[in-house]
């Protein structure tokens, strides 16, 4: 598979991992949008929110525990944070390997267009 997030998690690309356990990867975006930003992704390939089905969806709310445990060490717990994910090129999906981006560490625009 020509994945490149399959290829991080798989340490064929380097990156600066923030978390890892058995299911998720986490490490900071290399261009950042925020003093924050770090993707989670699942280790398991799921190319977007359109393929989350009931066999695979816990991975799902164990990526939002692991983005509450990030946004509480990484300092941006109290202040505020964004979780987001994009489904599609017209949403801005860029990679097809379903991640959540955690964003913080500064007043974040409401607007999302």
């Amino acid at each position: 598979m020509d994945c490149l997030f399959c290829k991080i998690i798989n340490g064929e690309i380097p990156s600066k991992k923030v978390y890892e356990d058995d299911s998720v990867y986490a490490f900071y975006d290399i261009a950042p949008m925020a003093p924050v930003h770090v993707l989670i992704v699942p280790k398991t390939h799921i190319a977007s929110v359109n393929e989350v089905t009931a066999e695979n969806s816990a991975v799902i709310s164990h990526i939002y525990e692991v983005a509450a445990k990030l946004a509480k060490e990484l300092g941006i717990a109290d202040e505020g944070y964004r979780v987001v994910t994009n489904c599609g090129a017209n949403a801005g999906q860029t990679v097809f390997h379903l991640h959540f981006h955690l964003l913080g560490g500064t007043k974040l625009k409401v607007e999302m267009c």
